[in-house]
């Protein structure tokens, strides 16, 4: 058997290659489950733009294809290779401007999402029973099975002695609370008792 290599390109984040997506930064990537509205709001508003400053300037150089990000995502979801060498020409040439190029990603991305959605939208728990069933999946090789089960026994001793702790630091808190308004509840009684006894011999004093 000949060796072989697998090259995969990653969609770079909708602010540039120099960023990355991340999945505390939505408006860095278009996620499966986003809105067409969203989607057209995340490719106008962030896609990273290779357009010039300027209309002017656009008309006379073109857009930096390397660095356009709509491009970039065009070049994977339109599957018209014509219609792509079209946008490309008119685009590096500056006859297509930035948000032309955004409308007809945001056009594609909406179609193509709407139709996963809708997909994705009819499968059932059932259909994932079933499909689990029969193509059981085995989250890592057998061989590390008692690995796996001894991380998890370990990792299930240290919640139990946490839980164990704070349980008994929580019922330490509650006896000394007790024990607090046990006091408290003493001395206003004392006070009250001191505050009677007075009150008796000033009363006492006066009727001598």
């Amino acid at each position: 058997m000949k060796p072989a290599s697998l090259y995969s390109t990653f969609f770079p984040a909708l602010q540039g290659k120099k960023s990355k997506m991340s999945s505390t930064d939505p408006t860095s990537s278009i996620l499966l489950t986003d809105t067409a509205k969203e989607v057209k709001n995340k490719i106008n508003k962030y896609a990273f733009s290779g357009g010039r400053q300027t209309v002017e300037e656009h008309r006379k150089l073109g857009a930096d294809l390397e660095v356009d990000v709509p491009y970039q995502y065009l070049r994977f979801f339109l599957e018209d290779d014509d219609e792509l060498e079209d946008i490309r020409s008119k685009y590096a040439s500056g006859e297509l401007l930035t948000g032309e190029v955004k409308a007809v990603l945001v056009k594609i991305i909406q179609d193509w999402l709407k139709q996963f959605q809708d997909r994705r939208a009819k499968v059932t728990d059932e259909d994932v029973k079933n499909f689990m069933e029969h193509k059981k999946i085995t989250p890592y090789p057998k061989a590390w099975e008692e690995v796996m089960q001894k991380r998890a026994a370990e990792k299930a001793a240290v919640e139990a002695k946490k839980k164990a702790e704070k349980e008994e630091a929580e019922k330490l808190a509650a006896i000394k609370k007790a024990e607090k308004a046990k006091k408290d509840a003493a001395k206003k009684q004392a006070s009250k008792d001191f505050a009677i006894a007075k009150k008796k011999k000033q009363e006492e004093e006066k009727a001598a």
